[in-house]
């Protein structure tokens, strides 16, 4: 059996490394154009109950792995945008335990997929078009405070990977 960090941490902890930000940017927009793909293709062929299934115990579903992401990165491409239109706007955290035992994230993971698609799509584009300074603007979280757009590429890039990781392991443990 894998370590326990290792199944939590599949693809290591978030760093971010400020001064070498500039030359992953491309790498990192990459990643996020490519999650959904990569999402779709790790749930591929699941059943209901693989999808039920915890990705390590305590963890989430698989099911609501996928729900989460959705959740997650149509409020971060809000964050984002309010970074780029507001100086330095206050965003509001949301409890993202609670918002994975909703009603609707044990429902279909299909409509969840097609808006990471979709909003996956725009958000690469988003990205491709800031410019350096761009990159430089910030929103204001009330727990991990000052949050440059560089810092937001990057957590995001690495979260839809963890995730995504965290079912093709799940997968491979179970031999599905």
């Amino acid at each position: 059996m894998a370590e326990p960090d290792a199944i939590r941490y599949p693809i290591g902890p978030f760093h971010f490394d400020a001064a070498g930000a500039p030359a992953r940017r491309a790498e990192w927009i990459a990643q996020v154009q490519a999650l959904p793909t990569e999402l779709a293709a790790a749930v591929a062929g699941l059943s209901a109950s693989q999808l039920d299934t915890p990705y390590r115990q305590g963890g989430w579903t698989c099911r609501q792995v996928v729900h989460h992401l959705a959740d997650s990165h149509m409020n971060s491409v809000l964050r984002v945008k309010l970074a780029l239109t507001e100086n330095l706007p206050r965003v509001k955290p949301y409890d993202e335990n609670l918002w994975a035992m909703l009603p609707d994230s044990r429902g279909d993971i299909a409509p969840s997929l097609a808006l990471l698609q979709g909003l996956h799509t725009r958000w690469a584009l988003l990205w491709r078009s800031l410019t350096p300074e761009d990159f430089a603007r910030a929103f204001d979280h009330p727990e991990t405070g000052h949050c440059t757009l560089d810092w937001a590429l990057a957590h995001y890039a690495w979260h839809g990977r963890q995730h995504t990781a965290h079912i093709a392991g799940l997968r491979k443990r179970m031999g599905w």
